[in-house]
């Protein structure tokens, strides 16, 4: 166990009912961390590949809009968004964007504001 992850579960080892809980967590946190690294990452490199091809439509004193339509440029991040798709949806899975109690969730946030909005005039 690394050091931080110990000091970690030291502190809040009485929230948690067994170590096995606390390692799930703790993979689960490691998998979204990785793939938002995976996003930088691919944001970083294909902002260079896209900004580097379209500079090479300038030819001359002139830009010719051949680097736009050049599908070389675009090919790396069609094809690397698509991996990063399938590692979005193995890393969130089917809750990626709608979880089985989002809809309970947004009932009671606007619930709440509702009632934070009414107690705000009284």
């Amino acid at each position: 166990m690394g050091r931080f992850r110990r000091r970690m579960y030291e502190e809040y080892a009485h929230e948690f009912s067994t170590d096995e809980s606390y390692n799930i967590a703790y993979r689960k946190v490691k998998r979204i961390k990785g793939f938002y690294s995976h996003l930088k990452v691919y944001l970083m490199v294909n902002a260079i590949i896209i900004i580097s091809g379209l500079n090479r439509g300038f030819v001359g004193n002139h830009f010719e809009v051949r680097g736009f339509n050049n599908w070389e440029i675009y090919s790396t991040a069609f094809y690397w968004g698509i991996a990063l798709a399938i590692h979005a949806f193995s890393v969130f899975g089917r809750d990626l964007f709608f979880s089985d109690d989002w809809e309970q969730k947004k009932i009671q946030k606007y619930m709440e504001k509702e009632a934070q909005n009414k107690n705000k005039w009284e």
